[in-house]
């Protein structure tokens, strides 16, 4: 590096100098990141992806741009490697960025940064700048590729530090891990459906309700049947439910035909009643008529 170019009496390049030295003696297993040796200003820098989550295995390079007041003021971020989380090639809007300089400590260091980085990887991201919100299973995908090769950005000083910090990185990061295949869903057994199919033709299970999974196997082996309106919609209660039926609607049609032979035999015994009663109430009539006007005593009396 030649730091004959930059004045060791600056806070700034001071500050930079020792942060420099510190990473090469205290190396990380998480995170490396070297500065330019024509501007020790910027960063590049790789960090790995936090166990136990969907970035676990990848490697994340990105850039960091210390301000001419550093630490004073905080630095800038970007991500270079798609990863899900944030956008790549911009900005990034955290804590210790240069989005929230209220936030930021003169004690905080490039290292103290880039550990807060992986920190904030799983975090949600709540709409802030430069950030994203992809799917756990895109992201992991992105983690495996991540890891193929180093992103290609800038002059070739800069592809020489990244490509270096890659291989370093790759060294220290353990793959990603292979996702668990889901455990295959148990099949009822065929005893099992044939014993379903007797207790859902027999109406009703013998321990209680049936097992739903079961229930749904029955009507999925039901075959189909082609739609027609006058058709059963329910084929698998036609066994169960169509006989009882039939046998009420025909003791019942069987009833209102005797009902209806019975009614025209009392409706005529009624007016035979009727009109036999009618003469019986005229002959009376005609007696009482005839005796009182003296005519019928001969009549009656020839005729007895």
């Amino acid at each position: 590096m030649a730091e004959e170019k930059y004045n060791r009496k600056n806070p700034a390049v001071k500050r930079i100098l020792q942060e420099v030295k510190e990473m090469q003696e205290n190396p990380s297993d998480d995170f490396m990141s070297l500065p330019l040796e024509e501007n020790i200003f910027e960063w590049q820098f790789a960090i790995r992806g936090p166990p136990d989550t969907e970035f676990e295995g990848g490697i994340y390079h990105g850039r960091i741009q210390l301000p001419a007041e550093y630490p004073f003021k905080p630095p800038a971020f970007m991500l270079l490697t798609p990863n899900g989380r944030f956008e790549t090639q911009t900005k990034i809007c955290l804590s210790i960025s240069n989005y929230h300089p209220e936030h930021w400590q003169p004690s905080w260091s490039v290292r103290t940064a880039l550990m807060a980085l992986i920190t904030f990887m799983p975090t949600s991201p709540n709409g802030a700048l430069g950030s994203l919100d992809y799917p756990k299973e895109e992201r992991r995908g992105l983690a495996a590729k991540s890891r193929e090769a180093a992103p290609k950005f800038g002059t070739p000083e800069r592809q020489r530090v990244i490509d270096e910090i890659h291989e370093y990185m790759l060294s220290k990061v353990h793959s990603v891990p292979q996702l668990k295949s889901p455990e295959p869903t148990g099949s009822p057994t065929v005893d099992g459906e044939e014993n379903s199919q007797e207790r859902l033709q027999n109406g009703s299970a013998s321990d209680g309700e049936e097992p739903q999974d079961q229930v749904v196997a029955n009507y999925t082996e039901v075959p189909e049947v082609p739609l027609n309106p006058n058709s059963n919609p329910n084929p698998i209660l036609t066994s169960t439910t169509s006989e009882a039926p039939a046998r009420d609607l025909s003791n019942q049609s069987l009833q209102r035909s005797q009902t209806r032979e019975q009614k025209p035999a009392d409706d005529r015994l009624f007016t035979w009643a009727a009109i036999g009663l009618t003469i019986a109430i005229v002959v009376l009539l005609l007696k009482k008529f005839i005796k009182s006007s003296g005519y019928g005593a001969p009549l009656f009396m020839d005729g007895s």
